[in-house]
């Protein structure tokens, strides 16, 4: 029993002491206005009675002063005396410095104005180093219900940026994301600056902020700690097509993509990206990227890349090619880029007999442009809201190497030397209707343009990344557009069921019909597991040259794996 009332006791003497922390404030203006708030602990109580007395100060009563009613053990009422309210305040600048906040129409000004200026002059002076300046109102005197005044102002201490620093748990080199952020040791401190540093950590790839960065100020130095989570950024995407074959009616043929991307290696935006395809029995393709970011800590990435398409037998391309990224802002990125494309015929003895420069032909093009990126997605891997934009634009010489296998004649007046011209864009935008329902919306287009225009110039449309339905790039095109369309029922962050429609416009020259208009539909699931993506697309589409019947319907499915 004296266990009991010893518990009994500890408990009411622990509640007591709960209640004794926190803080009830009830105040009054005037007679009417009665209002109550609750805080957490008398500490806190009594800044919200300051912040109380500030508000009607700031609001012109300069006056204003609590008096203290009745107090209980955990309460507190008071009232507050308002006195006599500034209309008008009569403004000059006194001793401001006239880079800080321009085009001011000094006079007269209601005392919120003034407020909202005074909060302008210092918000300004924290984003250009002098985050601890004042500003006070001087040489005041009472003019009928105004007042007259000038600003004196106290810069305080220039404060410059110190370098960055990482949470020790996070991979992420200080000096790569020193650069990302662009905080750069020595320059004016900015608290603004600091807001954006935190919006480019969330748009990056690589990982995202966990909170706003820790700020420290010593010897007129500000260093900020950022709290990085990583993100799994690296995939391991492969996919798995069964389509009709076409040399063995009745039997599938299974083809394949395989994509590897490793992304920030090292914790220094070192990227890397190989991808294999197989299109059919006899044709392959294998691309490889790699990028380093901000080399020699200047503000450029540097990239190379190569590319090897063999057509079945018939020729075999190859790009390599060097590119200079410049990220102008957060969401807007610049590239400059240098290309050498290279084909040649792997076979000529169809072509022993032509009397003209046949659609496939020995080439070398060497390629010049630029590209542009605009990305305001929501989420850089499941976006919900937002639209993402790329722009391609090159131009550069073309030549037609003579191939010992064709007849001498075919080269005879033919101008070996020839520009060429490509124009490339893309976009996706994303509507988010309702919690479980949104809309995806994609596209893309592309232009090329030469003299001497050959079918291993063209671009390569059709499949899982195009238009589905088709088998991996089974359409040749000089030029084309395309629109993809989904409706998606999401049971998860990135998990939905999906239907679709894509339809588009394409030209080859080389076709008897020209003009193809390709269009499919379809349905799909993307479940999201706890390391990746299981992604299942069941297309069925129609062309000049392929009937809209289920057995040449296609399906695709894989695994994107992140890690």
């Amino acid at each position: 029993m004296r266990q009991l009332y010893f518990l009994l006791f500890l408990f009411t003497f622990l509640c007591g002491q709960a209640l004794a922390q926190e803080g009830w404030l009830g105040w009054k203006v005037g007679e009417e206005n009665r209002k109550w708030k609750s805080f957490s602990s008398m500490e806190s109580r009594g800044l919200g009675l300051d912040s109380i007395v500030n508000h009607y100060k700031r609001e012109g009563y300069l006056a204003a002063f609590s008096k203290e009613e009745k107090r209980n053990t955990d309460s507190l009422w008071i009232s507050i005396d308002l006195g006599p309210a500034i209309e008008k305040v009569n403004l000059s600048s006194g001793n401001l410095p006239t880079n800080l906040v321009k085009n001011i129409n000094w006079g007269e000004k209601t005392f919120v104005e003034v407020g909202f200026l005074i909060d302008q002059i210092l918000q300004d002076s924290e984003n250009d180093g002098y985050p601890f300046a004042s500003v006070q109102l001087d040489s005041i005197s009472r003019t009928g219900g105004g007042i007259e005044a000038s600003l004196n102002y106290d810069y305080g201490p220039l404060i410059t940026w110190d370098s960055v620093k990482v949470n020790k748990q996070n991979k992420t080199s200080e000096k790569y994301l020193q650069n990302l952020v662009r905080i750069i040791p020595g320059t004016p401190f900015s608290e603004k600056q600091l807001r954006e540093a935190v919006k480019v950590i969330d748009r990056s790839p690589y990982f995202k902020s966990s909170g706003y960065p820790a700020l420290t100020f010593q010897f007129q130095k500000a260093q900020p700690t950022f709290q990085l989570l990583e993100r799994n950024a690296n995939v391991i995407d492969g996919i798995i097509g069964f389509l009709p074959n076409e040399n063995e009616p009745g039997k599938l043929l299974v083809t394949g993509q395989l994509d590897l991307q490793l992304y920030h290696l090292g914790g220094k935006g070192r990227d890397v990206q190989v991808s294999w395809q197989r299109f059919n029995e006899l044709t392959q393709s294998l691309a490889i990227n790699a990028k380093e970011a901000f080399i020699f800590n200047s503000p450029l990435d540097v990239g190379g890349n190569f590319s090897l398409l063999k057509q079945d037998s018939t020729f075999l391309r190859r790009d390599l090619g060097v590119i200079f990224g410049y990220r102008v802002s957060p969401n807007f990125y610049l590239n400059f880029l240098a290309n050498r494309v290279a084909s040649d015929l792997l076979a000529t003895f169809g072509y022993r007999d032509v009397e003209e420069l046949p659609e496939v032909a020995d080439y070398r093009w060497s390629e010049y442009g630029i590209s542009a990126e605009w990305d305001l997605l929501d989420d850089v891997i499941a976006p919900r809201r937002g639209f993402k934009l790329g722009v391609k634009a090159s131009a550069g010489n073309k030549r037609i190497l003579e191939n010992t296998g064709l007849p001498e004649d075919v080269y005879t007046g033919l101008d070996m030397n020839t520009p060429q011209y490509l124009l490339h864009l893309n976009w996706e935008k994303h509507v988010f209707f309702k919690p479980n329902w949104g809309m995806f919306l994609g596209g893309a287009g592309g232009w090329v343009q030469n003299e001497n225009l050959l079918l291993n110039d063209l671009f390569r449309i059709g499949g899982l990344k195009s238009i589905r339905g088709f088998n991996e790039n089974f359409f040749y095109a000089s030029s084309y557009a395309y629109l993809n369309v989904e409706q998606r029922l999401f049971f998860g962050e990135n998990s939905f069921l999906l239907v679709f429609l894509d339809g588009g416009i394409l030209e080859n020259p080389y076709f008897a019909n020209s003009k193809e208009r390709p269009f499919s539909f379809g349905a799909g699931l993307n479940f999201e597991t706890g390391s990746g993506v299981f992604r299942f697309i069941y297309g069925v589409g129609k062309s000049s040259q392929q009937p809209l019947t289920f057995s040449q319907s296609k399906i695709h499915f894989g695994y994107l794996a992140r890690f």
